[in-house]
């Protein structure tokens, strides 16, 4: 089944509590975002080149812009998902902190907590009705609200990851790679010199590929090179 690609005339796509069959290594860039959420089954899943274990209660929130491959997917994996354009969400998060988006890029992937789990089924629920509702003169407003809820109260759930003291010292290497890796994103189609992010992080070339060295244990031009290749492979 596929679900990354909205259908015609649609800014909006929700299901709930349906058995998913994602085709399994294809490698796909999203356009839009999604939200999904696990209730049986387990999956793998690769964002960005990074690996996740999907199981029982996990929720995932994908932004536009990733690029995703499932390597495994079991026969009675069953999940809810909303999915909707890239402008929908811009207009929905206009307000909120970079740093919150900076935390979904970096942390798609959550447990939640089984006494979370009953909004996000209700949700989803409510998210499938109104999609199927579509004489709602009002149906595009109530699922803007509806998702702004969610986000804002996920927001406030996780807000105080970003509240902790800024990194320094050996971690300080691991948020400048963090910065490479989306500038990498933005950028690598384009761009594939070291001493081009190198400059965009104000650090010499030396520095960056020494630091990609100590977090990743391979160079700064082989990161690059894999993403640009991910990149090609999607289109």
């Amino acid at each position: 089944m596929e679900i990354l690609r909205l259908p015609d005339k649609e800014p909006f796509i929700a299901n709930a509590n349906e058995v998913t069959n994602f085709p399994v290594n294809q490698i796909a860039k999203l356009d839009d975002i999604t939200i999904f959420f696990c209730h049986r089954g387990t999956a793998r899943l690769e964002i960005d080149l990074q690996s996740y274990e999907i199981v029982e209660n996990t929720q995932l929130v994908i932004l536009p812009g990733s690029i995703i491959n499932y390597t495994y997917v079991s026969p009675d994996f069953t999940t809810s998902y909303i999915h909707f354009t890239k402008t929908l969400f811009e207009e929905i998060t206009s307000r909120l902190d970079p740093s919150f988006f900076h935390f979904l890029k970096e942390h798609p992937c959550i447990i939640v907590p089984e006494e979370r789990v009953k909004p996000i089924v209700g949700l989803t629920l409510a998210m499938e009705d109104l999609y199927k509702d579509r004489d709602n003169n009002f149906r595009l407003q109530i699922f803007k609200n509806y998702v702004q809820n969610f986000l804002l109260d996920f927001y406030d759930k996780t807000q105080h990851l970003f509240l902790q003291k800024k990194p320094d010292g050996p971690n300080r290497q691991e948020e400048l790679f963090k910065r490479f890796i989306r500038l990498i994103h933005a950028h690598c189609i384009t761009q594939r010199e070291v001493s081009f992010y190198a400059a965009k992080l104000f650090i010499t070339p030396r520095y960056l590929s020494s630091i990609v060295q100590n977090v990743t244990g391979t160079t700064a031009k082989n990161i690059i090179d894999r993403h640009v290749i991910l990149e090609i492979k999607a289109l």
